[in-house]
């Protein structure tokens, strides 16, 4: 499923959900229905598409009405007005399947560019202005700010061979089982056409379609190549749809074949789905895959041929080089731009950046950049991203750019921007927020209170043992002064003894204070005085450890485990802070009303 726009931006692609309805421009890159999800609910006008992309679209929700779209082909600008500034926006071949475009935005907001899924080469880039494109070791005229890029591979390794070299690679394979009097071809999916028509004109013969069980196929090849469907079940060709239940139905075709004793009939799945998938896959399976470069038997007897109509990752990689993008977003859901080694080369390297970029790109009200000017180094990252705050480079078209420095941008009309709350804010990690400024200086009041809370404290304790100690010892003092000066019988023996019940008493008395006094800090043992100052210590030790890890930049702390931290990298999105706790809030407050 496509990504959501940021809000920052004034246009949607592929996503069609109240948040995306709520853009002023749509477009659509192609026809897929994963790329059409929702859009019967929430389609408004304008939707900018292809001809063929509307037509295709229109034969799957007949119930979209034409008037809705606006055409844009392939090399072809327009300016779309828009309240908060004209953009231009240009298409250009996406080599995914038919009538799949690439848009390029270009306004206030920067230099977008959306693939959309694509299937990058060198002649996909060549079409792009050259401003935009940089050579072997060589930095482009013009960065994209942002490239929201298709990274279906992005985490696989295969090297997918050329559209080219894999029809090669069918034809092939029938050449090489002229005894298969059936040949079935798994190219059900919108951009497998050209493999049937490559076969069709290679070898002469129409290729059957079932209307009854493929419709939406038949429709389509009608549009695209109607000059090779044939409508006789006996051609030597045939469609294979791939769902539901491929193998089981392949299975079944080759078992009855062999049980009636004739020739197996040949089925070729054209596809990147085989390679890619290695779970719970035998090691025999696995070097079987490695083998991209001709046809490739599994053991359900179906052929598999490496088809792509996705990016490889060494392509994308390759041509992020080339493009030099200031940011890159993945399109994918599982943020798989950050196994790309342009991005872990480029990602995150100027924290401050992209926080005050990522405010422009959420559009949420910033303070003045701490960036220095001209400040402008290349940054990657997925699954949010923005660009960076240096000086903008002055574009084609109708309109001129100006230089720009440490300026918000306001890209929708500020009655419609939703407020980022506090737990919005944490959730993204905004290192500068006046909030977190604020909860900083609540951490440093509440650490000095406390400071002088263990202070009265320790002076109080002080003073009581202080007073016990002389109270002991002036008894003593007198105790000793009237036993000397008289005798230890008659009636002396009693004062001595009153004496004596009022020390033990007095003793009694301090002892009870103290434990009493140690009791209030949930400590009865003997050495309590000793055992407080510990828990003093402590409390201190964790207290001044928490305030540093609500404070600290979320991503070099520790106060998350490491699996809940590879889950937010993984989804590209920070780590979040730590909310200031209750009791820090209710001491600020109380703070505040002192001052007051």
């Amino acid at each position: 499923m496509p990504i959501e726009m940021p809000r920052g931006l004034p246009f949607s692609v592929d996503t069609w959900t109240p948040l995306s309805s709520m853009k002023r421009s749509h477009f659509l890159t192609h026809a897929h229905k994963d790329h059409a999800q929702g859009i019967l609910s929430h389609a408004s006008y304008p939707i900018y598409s292809t001809l063929l992309t509307k037509t295709i679209l229109r034969q799957f929700y007949p119930q979209l009405d034409e008037s809705m779209f606006v055409g844009i082909e392939v090399g072809q600008s327009l300016v779309i007005d828009d309240p908060d500034g004209n953009f231009v926006v240009t298409a250009f071949d996406a080599n995914h399947c038919p009538g799949a475009v690439m848009f390029l935005f270009e306004g206030s907001f920067g230099n977008v560019f959306h693939t959309g899924d694509c299937r990058l080469t060198p002649e996909c880039l060549l079409s792009l202005p050259d401003k935009y494109i940089g050579g072997k070791g060589k930095e482009p005229k013009c960065s994209f700010d942002y490239i929201f890029l298709d990274c279906t591979f992005g985490q696989c390794p295969v090297k997918m061979p050329s559209k080219h070299s894999a029809k090669q690679q069918v034809i092939n394979c029938i050449w090489k089982h002229p005894d298969a009097r059936a040949v079935y071809l798994a190219c059900d999916l919108l951009g497998q056409e050209e493999i049937l028509a490559e076969v069709s004109q290679t070898f002469g013969e129409k290729i059957y379609v079932d209307k009854a069980k493929n419709l939406a196929c038949f429709n389509s090849l009608k549009l695209i190549a109607p000059e090779i469907i044939s409508e006789d079940p006996s051609s030597r060709f045939q469609l294979f749809d791939c769902f539901p239940k491929l193998y089981e139905r392949a299975g079944a075709m080759l078992a009855d074949a062999r049980a009636n004793f004739r020739h197996e009939p040949l089925i070729i799945r054209p596809s990147s789905q085989w390679y890619a998938c290695n779970e719970g896959v035998s090691e025999m399976e696995k070097q079987r895959k490695e083998r991209v470069d001709q046809a490739v038997k599994d053991m359900y007897g179906i052929w598999h041929v490496c088809y792509s109509i996705h990016s490889s990752k060494e392509e994308m990689d390759w041509a992020l080089q080339l493009l030099g993008p200031k940011w890159v977003v993945s399109t994918t859901p599982s943020c798989r731009a950050m196994e790309l080694d342009y991005v872990k080369k480029h990602c995150f390297k100027n924290r401050q950046a992209f926080d005050n970029s990522l405010c422009k790109l959420l559009d949420i009200n910033m303070v003045e950049s701490l960036v220095p000017d001209g400040s402008n180094e290349n940054l990657s990252c997925s699954h949010v991203m923005d660009i960076s705050t240096g000086h903008v480079e002055t574009q084609s078209g109708p309109f001129v750019r100006s230089t720009y420095q440490r300026k918000r941008l306001s890209l929708s009309p500020p009655s419609k921007r939703p407020m980022v709350t506090l737990f919005g804010q944490a959730r993204l990690g905004l290192p500068y927020s006046s909030f977190l400024l604020e909860c900083k200086d609540a951490s440093a009041i509440c650490d000095s209170e406390e400071k002088e809370l263990i202070a009265t404290k320790n002076v109080s304790f002080q003073k009581e043992n202080a007073t016990t100690e002389n109270s002991e010892g002036q008894l003593a003092t007198m105790r000793q002064s009237e036993f000397s000066g008289t005798n230890c019988s008659g009636p002396n023996n009693t004062y001595d003894k009153e004496i004596s019940t009022r020390s033990s008493m007095v003793k009694s008395a301090a002892e009870t204070k103290n434990v009493s006094f140690f009791e209030k800090d949930g400590i009865t043992q003997v050495n309590a005085k000793e055992q407080l100052q510990t828990k003093r210590k402590v409390n201190f030790t964790e207290t001044n450890s928490t305030e540093h890890a609500a404070t600290s930049t979320v991503r070099s702390s520790n106060c998350y485990d490491e699996n809940l931290r590879r889950l937010y990298r993984s989804m590209n999105v920070p780590v979040p802070q730590r909310l200031p706790s209750l009791v820090m809030l209710m001491k600020t407050t109380k703070s505040a009303r002192k001052r007051t």
